[in-house]
């Protein structure tokens, strides 16, 4: 590694964010990773070496903060992995308004409070945002009203980004992962029907490890290896993202 990079990932202390703190760490650069979960960021910063930082992404004083110790740490702030993330099952008509703020604040006014934070010092470096939003950004599906609304705006406030500070070096990708084996997504992976539903989806027949997540933001983190890209969205989907999920596993004849 002949240019190590300084890094922060947020959601870093579990399942994609885990991983491409992984991935970051392994190809050389500093990372610093940040999260609700105390033990679970000692966890995965005893591993691989990364600066572990204590951060609720929704609250605008602990994300001054937070950008402020990684740059005093580091020195320099070169790419961001906007990757912290919830979901609450369910479509309008089921979804609470309490689960819904609460997505809204953590997957999109979160990362627009970080990238805010972090973008003087992003420009200064002429650095890479990675977005991690959800194949459900893209397509609709089954009871993912909500989710799919705040990835959907995730998305297109990165793309603002890449379009709005391309001139001065900035690149702003998205990854759209589809089905991946995460914490989140434990109680799919323990219901073998499901498991079996989702890979009809899938072309490729296999649902992702956090590795192949990791790989794509890894990519487009890379100033050497996509220093031409920014304003794309990456689906590591296993060619799911063409594909429109429906509530009814078969459609009734009579219906269409």
């Amino acid at each position: 590694m002949t240019d190590p990079k300084a890094y922060l990932v947020t959601g870093g202390g579990s399942g994609i964010g885990a991983a491409v703190t992984s991935a970051l760490a392994t190809a050389g650069h500093k990372v610093a990773i940040c999260g609700r979960r105390a033990d679970a960021l000692r966890a995965v910063a005893a591993k691989t070496g990364a600066v572990d930082l204590v951060c609720d992404v929704a609250d605008g004083g602990q994300v001054t903060e937070l950008v402020g110790v990684v740059t005093s740490t580091f020195g320099r702030l070169d790419g961001l992995v906007l990757n912290a993330g919830i979901i609450a099952p369910g479509g309008v008509a089921s979804l609470s308004a309490e689960d819904f703020t609460e997505m809204v604040a953590i997957n999109l006014t979160g990362p627009f409070l970080v990238a805010k934070a972090a973008l003087p010092h992003l420009l200064a470096a002429r650095g890479a945002i990675v977005s991690v939003a959800s194949v459900a950004a893209l397509r609709a599906a089954s009871d993912m009203g909500g989710y799919a609304a705040t990835k959907a705006g995730l998305a297109m406030m990165t793309q603002s980004l890449a379009v709005d500070h391309a001139h001065v070096g900035l690149r702003a990708n998205v990854v759209c992962p589809g089905w991946t084996l995460t914490p989140m997504t434990e109680e799919f992976a323990n219901d073998p029907a499901g498991i079996v539903r989702a890979l009809q989806t899938m072309p490729l027949r296999k649902v992702a490890r956090t590795s192949d997540v990791a790989m794509a933001v890894l990519y487009l983190a890379s100033s050497r290896l996509a220093g031409h890209v920014t304003g794309q969205i990456l689906t590591v989907a296993g060619g799911m993202e063409g594909r429109l999920l429906y509530q009814q596993d078969e459609i009734d004849p009579r219906q269409t």
